[in-house]
């Protein structure tokens, strides 16, 4: 197969490769960054300690990243012909990779939210801040390098399920390795998928590894810092001896 004869097929592979990647991280990242956030609020000692809360979320989170892409893709099949009213193409695959992906992330933002300083949460609320404000102002800024982090490993997950999506007619570059590279012998256009993945992966993790570490350098914060120094007491009044008499 020439190039001129792969070039449409990459470029349409590409298209829907990406189209399921983006919106599966979309809704994984809308999905799993509060179950991860209340994870930590519900545990032992947190804000909103709730010992049953936690371990019902904990157990779905578990379940959830357990299992096998290619099992939980058949085990949704009713429920994204239900969504999207079909179970093949690139479409129905964005129903189970983000399925797949909410846990996934949902323990990236869990540990992530973990390595905040605690003495940061405790200033917030000395100042009056309830639950709300510390999410906002404290767990998510401060953790906001590591989420990053945890986002470009997501991303790049769902490039891998992505692939095995392919194998049952999820669409995109999975799908035309197995079709053309495997299916039909080409082995040339399977290699140059691969290598398409390889570099899509490899700058992926640089822009991811690049906004984490600028961000890090800021002290994890996207926007202003906590004014923490309105904690300080004013220092007592020294007596004005010379009106002791």
């Amino acid at each position: 197969m020439t190039w001129s004869e792969m070039q449409p097929l990459l470029e349409q592979a590409g298209q829907e490769t990406l189209i399921m990647v983006g919106w599966s991280t979309l809704i994984a990242v809308v999905g799993g960054l509060p179950l991860g956030i209340l994870l930590v609020l519900t545990d032992k000692g947190g804000l909103l300690q709730n010992t049953v809360v936690n371990k019902v979320i904990g157990q779905v989170v578990n379940i959830g990243r357990s299992l096998p892409f290619i099992i939980l893709m058949v085990a949704l099949m009713t429920f994204t012909r239900w969504v999207t009213g079909t179970t093949i193409g690139s479409e129905a695959a964005i129903v189970p990779l983000a399925i797949g992906g909410i846990p996934f992330f949902a323990r990236l933002v869990e540990t992530a939210v973990r390595e905040v300083d605690g003495g940061l949460v405790e200033a917030v609320q000395a100042m009056g801040g309830n639950t709300w404000t510390v999410v906002r102002k404290v767990l998510v800024p401060e953790a906001l390098p590591s989420l990053i982090a945890s986002t470009t490993t997501t991303i790049i997950a769902l490039i891998g399920y992505s692939a095995m999506a392919g194998t049952v007619g999820g669409g995109g570059l999975g799908d035309l390795a197995v079709r053309y590279g495997y299916n039909r012998f080409e082995s040339g256009l399977m290699w140059v998928t691969v290598a398409i993945l390889a570099v899509a992966i490899s700058l992926i993790q640089f822009a991811g590894d690049a906004t984490a570490r600028a961000l890090h350098r800021r002290g994890g914060r996207s926007g202003a810092a906590p004014r923490l120094r309105l904690l300080k007491t004013e220092e007592p009044a020294t007596a004005d001896v010379s009106k002791v008499a």
